[in-house]
C-alpha cells in the first residue's frame, strides 16, 4: 500500500478519548470525530445499529473502511455471541499499513493486535473469515461507481462529509443503496443535516434523528422500507 492511495497526507492525531484518528489536513477532514474517534464509532454505529438489529445472520456493509475501527469494535461486541456476522467494507483508499500499525485501538480496547492488523492484510475482493461467526470482505472501489455484491441488513455510513464529498450524500447515492437492503434494514451515519435526511427520505427510508455523539447534537438512523 502506498501514501498516494489516499487523497493528501494523513496524519495521526489523538482525539479527546485518547484514540488515535488520522486527518487530511488538506481535505479539512478527520477520519473521526476530534471530540473521541473510540466514542463516536461506538455511539453511532455500534449502539444505534448494531445492537438495535436483531437479524441474524447479519450482513453490514460499511462505506468506509478507513482504519477499520468500525470493525473491529463490532467484532468485538459480538465476539462472545453466537451471531454470524458478515461485514463488507468499501473503501476507495486503504490507508498504509505503516499507519495502521501505530494506531492504539488495540491496546485501549484490550484486544489482540494481530488480529486488527490481520484485517488490514487481508486480500482484498475475497471474503475470508477472521473467527468462526465474523468474516471480512474488503472492496477496494468507488461506491459511485461500483457494484453492490450482496443484500444488507445494517449500513454503516462512514463517508467523509458532505462538504467535502457532496457527491456521497445524494438520493441517487442512497437509492442505490437501498436496492442492496433487505426490507427494514438499518442505515446508520453520524451525519444530520436537513439535505441528508431530505435525501434519504425521497429515497424511501424513514428517518430518525438520534441525539449525536460529543461533539454533534444529532445523528441519523434511517429504515428501508418494510416488507408490504
Amino acid at each position: 500500500m502506498q501514501n498516494d492511495h489516499i487523497p493528501g497526507k494523513p496524519v495521526l492525531i489523538k482525539t479527546d478519548d485518547g484514540s488515535h484518528t488520522l486527518s487530511l489536513p488538506s481535505a479539512g477532514e478527520t477520519y473521526h470525530s476530534r471530540f473521541g474517534a473510540i466514542r463516536e464509532s461506538r455511539h453511532v454505529f455500534i449502539n444505534n445499529g448494531l445492537l438495535v438489529s436483531e437479524k441474524d445472520p447479519l450482513h453490514i456493509l460499511e462505506i468506509g473502511f478507513g482504519t477499520g475501527l468500525n470493525a473491529l469494535l463490532t467484532l468485538q461486541e459480538t465476539e462472545d455471541t453466537v451471531r454470524r456476522i458478515h461485514y463488507t467494507a468499501l473503501e476507495r483508499y486503504p490507508v498504509p499499513l505503516e499507519i495502521v500499525s501505530r494506531l492504539n485501538y488495540c491496546n485501549l480496547l484490550n484486544i489482540d493486535c494481530e488480529r486488527f492488523l490481520r484485517m488490514h492484510t487481508l486480500p482484498w475482493g475475497k471474503e475470508s473469515s477472521l473467527t468462526d461467526r465474523f468474516s471480512l470482505l474488503k472492496i477496494q472501489d468507488d461506491l459511485l461507481t461500483s457494484h453492490l455484491p450482496g443484500h444488507y441488513d445494517l449500513i454503516y455510513f462512514d463517508a467523509f462529509s458532505a462538504a467535502s464529498q457532496p457527491e456521497m450524500w445524494t438520493a441517487e447515492v442512497f437509492s442505490k443503496i437501498g436496492s442492496a437492503m433487505t426490507p427494514g434494514a438499518i442505515l446508520v451515519t453520524y451525519a444530520a443535516k436537513g439535505s441528508v435526511r431530505r435525501a434519504l427520505q425521497q429515497t424511501g427510508f424513514r428517518v430518525e434523528r438520534l441525539p449525536g455523539p460529543p461533539g454533534k447534537r444529532e445523528m441519523i438512523r434511517a429504515i428501508w422500507k418494510d416488507e408490504g
